[in-house]
């Protein structure tokens, strides 16, 4: 069966994050860029995810160090395939700490190829939730559930997350409702811009998920507000009305701002976006730096002023496959984005 290569994209979130903590509604888009994992023989367990592979020796070589190993460790001992004859291999086009989901798509590949060595089926939804489990559980970050349904499923999506606010174990989670729109849309004319690496999204969705369980109302009422207007920015999406969706963006963005939720790099570049003529622009992902996403009558123009602006790179937004199984093995080296 081995080599075993599994990818997984990465997302950008149009409208309605970071509600999928909350029990709201989203609204997301995939992008080109995926995160591999190759599975293969090997004399003992080795871990490859940069310049220095990692050969494991016991389960003590397992202990989470905050680095990039973290996330093959994490699943791996979820599974508890400690000792097994195997070389893990991770790289990621996903640039991390920006928003784009970088990590989810690492642990959805991981756990999939995983699971795929040991011959095991199991449905996406249990996947994406089993995924989350070991985010939040092991790895230790606060997260929220869109990201691992949008690497899962892939393809630009309405999702729905009633009944999700609170935590609950694998077993006893709902699972979210996830709603496909690639056949209601074309060329969709969003661009997405990042600059600079930033805090992981958990350093930015803990404060406000205290802030939500103490009910703060500035946090509860806001995130009221986020979920209806990704239930209208659906209906703005399908009918391909761009001024309405912006408008919806914006206030989207102007509540989590609001909130603290974005950062001067951020407001820097969504004010050059709304400056050269964009309907909407506001954060792809976590706040206090990393991704925006513009809507804009010409994308490509925007980019190039973005650049300028000081923009590291430029993301392109498109509904692409979820998880899969490679045909081919992939590189063998970790890009950092």
């Amino acid at each position: 069966m081995l080599p075993i290569t599994v990818s997984a994209p990465g997302r950008v979130g149009v409208i309605g994050n970071p509600t999928d903590m909350y029990g709201g509604s989203v609204l997301s888009c995939t992008s080109v860029e995926r995160a591999y994992v190759t599975v293969e023989d090997a004399p003992r367990l080795t871990i490859v995810a940069g310049d220095s592979p990692l050969v494991v020796g016991g389960r003590d070589d397992l202990t989470l160090r905050g680095d990039l190993y973290d996330i093959p460790k994490a699943v791996v001992g979820h599974v508890r395939l400690y000792d097994e004859p195997i070389r893990m291999t991770i790289r990621s086009d996903i640039p991390f700490q920006s928003g784009m989901s970088g990590s989810a798509a690492l642990v959805v590949a991981t756990l999939r190829a995983m699971w795929t060595y040991m011959g095991e089926e199991h449905g996406s939804h249990h996947l994406a939730e089993v995924a989350r489990s070991i985010e939040l559980n092991r790895m230790q970050n606060v997260c929220g559930y869109q990201d691992f349904y949008m690497c899962t499923f892939g393809g630009i999506n309405y999702m729905d997350f009633r009944e999700k606010q609170f935590y609950r174990e694998v077993d006893r989670e709902h699972y979210a409702t996830i709603e496909r729109l690639d056949d209601y849309v074309g060329d969709l004319p969003f661009i997405c811009a990042k600059r600079g690496v930033r805090p992981a999204s958990g350093v930015i969705h803990k404060p406000l998920r205290e802030r939500w369980l103490d009910g703060d109302r500035a946090v509860v009422d806001g995130y009221v507000r986020i979920g209806a207007l990704a239930r209208e920015g659906k209906k703005a999406l399908i009918l391909r009305d761009w001024p309405r969706l912006g408008e919806l963006m914006n206030e989207n963005h102007e509540i989590q701002r609001r909130l603290g939720g974005s950062g001067p790099d951020n407001e820097q570049m969504i004010g050059v976006a709304l400056r050269m003529g964009a309907w909407g622009a506001k954060l792809a992902g976590a706040g206090n730096g990393g991704t925006i996403i513009a809507l804009h009558p010409e994308p490509e123009a925007l980019a190039a002023e973005l650049l300028r602006a000081g923009a590291e790179r430029i993301i392109r937004p498109r509904p692409s496959q979820g998880v899969r199984v490679e045909l081919a093995p992939a590189m063998d080296t970790m890009s950092r984005g």
